[in-house]
């Protein structure tokens, strides 16, 4: 049997990528996209000199400026970020059919059938993507998934460029064990600031001294989860490459940089992901009868949770009041969040909306498309829903 040989891909800072590419001016400065800080805005990605000054995604803008006094704001454009995800994506897609989309600007391949070497291939996927999207990217090789994604992780933390990383790390089949061994715990999936701090504990510190524990000793503590992050530390990943031949859902989602328990960032990245999720559902003409969050605490344990909506909707705000609500159902208070996403199914072809739910004419349906044309370029903040501004008190 073949060794398998999986590559992960992962865009450099991708929508800050895109903004310098349509507006050069940026280049080498410190700004990211996100929501201004008087409507409580977030950040959704920051370029490499912001990070520099301590900016990261999932930051609640006001403090990203007081981190960074010079940091200019970039409103969002999505569907400018589908559209170059696409192009990659397809890119990808010529090599192998056994490709896996995990979110915008992250995907991974099953390339164990082509005669090349992981690294050859890796390079020149790189290449490709850098020729015709002008796109950076970094590179994971390995035997599994698991160990493929740590391993673009892990080069792009090691490169010493002032700028996008653009890395490519190799681990050659049998070495997975040694490569992860001195890594910390946290740069495995799974390990969250609590799981951390309780293997911390424990007196492990390293994805080495992990692997050297047995399974039944971290079944006891952990459970099932234990167990599944010691074969994990070994290096141990059967999980096979996900496809979906035709579109069975439109979500987003987004991993925080750090875990958040804040609620109030939470629905704010809710709301924005929604409105990806609208956005999405009225570009390709489509209505959606189910709306579904996800969500992944800080120890990894994820949870989804769905409705069905009749008639079928593609407004942004629909979308939100009702992922709210999924999201309040999930709510712990003492729990802090990893992972939020939104996605949408059960479609049908979008020719006439009524209902409470929906736009009740044609003059309403016009006005959506024409603020996602103002949107597309102008960037997300050129219009704004009126209780995302911050209110003034009246004067006297």
């Amino acid at each position: 049997m073949a060794v398998r040989k999986i590559i992960h891909l992962d865009l450099d800072a991708f929508f800050c990528a895109v903004e310098e590419l349509d507006h050069p001016e940026l280049t080498g400065k410190a700004f990211a996209v996100g929501g201004r800080a008087g409507q409580r805005g977030v950040i959704a990605s920051c370029s490499y000199p912001a990070r520099r000054k301590g900016v990261h995604s999932a930051m609640p803008t006001a403090q990203a400026l007081r981190l960074c006094p010079e940091l200019i704001l970039v409103s969002g454009r999505h569907g400018r970020y589908g559209e170059k995800s696409d192009l990659v994506m397809g890119i990808l897609r010529r090599y192998t059919p056994l490709m896996e989309q995990v979110s915008i600007d992250e995907a991974f391949l099953d390339v164990t059938d082509l005669p090349q070497s992981g690294e050859t291939l890796a390079r020149e996927i790189q290449a490709k993507v850098a020729a015709e999207t002008k796109l950076p990217c970094s590179l994971g090789v390995a035997t599994n998934k698991l160990v493929a994604k740590i391993a673009t992780d892990t080069g792009k933390a090691r490169s010493k460029s002032d700028t996008y990383p653009r890395a490519i790390l190799v681990v050659p089949p049998g070495k997975e064990a040694e490569f992860l061994s001195p890594l910390p715990t946290r740069a495995m999936w799974g390990v969250g600031p609590k799981t951390e701090e309780a293997l911390k504990n424990l007196g492990i510190l390293t994805l080495g001294q992990l692997a050297a524990c047995s399974e039944e000793f971290m079944l006891q503590r952990f459970g099932k989860h234990g167990s599944e992050l010691v074969l994990g530390a070994r290096g141990i990943d059967n999980s096979p490459i996900v496809v979906e031949y035709e579109v069975k859902s439109i979500s987003q989602e987004v991993t925080f940089d750090k875990d958040t328990g804040d609620l109030e960032t939470l629905r704010q990245t809710l709301r924005q992901l929604s409105a990806q999720v609208g956005y999405r559902l009225r570009k390709s003409n489509t209505l959606a009868g189910v709306v579904r969050i996800k969500l992944r605490w800080s120890d990894f344990s994820t949870h989804t949770r769905q409705v069905s909506i009749d008639p079928p909707t593609n407004q942004d705000n629909v979308i939100y009041t009702l992922a709210n609500e999924l999201m309040m159902s999930l709510w712990e208070n003492d729990r802090q969040v990893r992972l939020l996403g939104v996605g949408t199914s059960k479609f049908k072809e979008s020719s006439r909306q009524m209902g409470l739910w929906d736009t009740p004419n044609d003059k309403e349906r016009r006005l959506l498309n024409a603020l996602d044309k103002l949107r597309e370029r102008y960037g997300r903040d050129a219009i704004q829903r009126g209780d995302s501004v911050k209110k003034k008190d009246p004067p006297g």
